[in-house]
């Protein structure tokens, strides 16, 4: 597994997460957000191996995490639009209703393939992360990490750089089913309220014995 130069749009704390696993795995990530000081606090707790950018300038990293709720996604790339040509960009967003019991978006949709819309020519886009909640993804367990996408190529990046957190990537298919992982995040939600009882917990696939 070879190390990347990521660039995270994003100072959450899914931002924080998925930074600290890249930084530990031996990628550089750029840090990236609206509000530079806070951008820059996040790199220097992120260690050596982070460093800012210039919010709407064009991205160091090949691969682009943006890592925002889920309003504020596609309007962010829109707004970088050509300086993302060329990027696999990474929708990590769960759009859910104020009540987290539903969809916020239509059915046949999901703003990952919203993304691909608003992306410019010769990006690609992948979803991922959105079942994790940070906070496990902190952790740093060894979990599955579902991503969707329809570039065969930029998955494989994707997928190698999952692999340099010690995470499991597995690919459910074309980007259409981002609409179903974005349904698979709400079902999370709804048993770390319900079924599960808390938070601490990840969904994964188990080969059958």
């Amino acid at each position: 597994m070879s190390s990347s130069i990521i660039s995270i749009i994003g100072t959450g704390n899914m931002a924080r997460a998925i930074g600290a696993l890249a930084v530990a795995g031996g990628n550089t990530v750029e840090i990236i957000g609206r509000d530079q000081s806070k951008a820059a606090d996040l790199a220097k707790d992120l260690g050596d191996s982070a460093t800012t950018g210039e919010f709407g300038a064009v991205p160091t990293g090949d691969i682009v995490i943006v890592a925002l709720l889920y309003a504020g996604v596609v309007p962010v790339v829109a707004q970088y639009g050509d300086a993302l040509a060329g990027k696999i960009i990474v929708d990590i967003s769960n759009p859910f209703n104020s009540a987290a019991d539903g969809l916020a978006i239509p059915d046949g949709t999901s703003i990952a393939q919203q993304v691909a819309k608003a992306a410019p020519v010769g990006a690609s886009v992948v979803k991922a992360f959105n079942t994790i909640f940070g906070a496990v993804l902190a952790q740093g367990r060894t979990l599955d990490v579902f991503i969707a996408g329809d570039d065969a190529r930029a998955k494989v990046g994707v997928a190698e750089f999952i692999k340099t957190l010690g995470l499991r990537p597995m690919d459910v298919g074309g980007l259409n089913m981002a609409h179903w992982l974005e349904g698979t995040g709400l079902v999370v939600m709804g048993l770390a309220r319900h079924g599960v009882g808390h938070f601490d917990f990840a969904l994964g696939a188990t080969p059958a014995a």
